[in-house]
């Protein structure tokens, strides 16, 4: 048996649903904007794109931990 998605990654069924966008897409959008701010991301996926805040969050903070993993 699988463990449960803990964390942002549990947003992403909801986001992808409510949203029409894969997850992926996000995270290239979030990647692609000159913000680099945690709070300013989040704000401008609520203002640009209609994201609730737990979803723009969730987005913003799993796609920075990745690209803070990344070499």
């Amino acid at each position: 048996m699988s463990e449960p998605v803990k964390g942002p990654a549990s947003y992403f069924p909801s986001i992808e649903n409510k949203y029409g966008r894969p997850v992926a897409e996000w995270k290239d959008l979030i990647r692609s904007s000159p913000l680099t701010k945690h709070m300013e991301l989040v704000s401008w996926l609520k203002t640009e794109y209609g994201l609730g805040h737990g979803h723009a969050n969730a987005l913003v903070a799993h796609t920075l931990g990745d690209d803070a993993g990344r070499p």
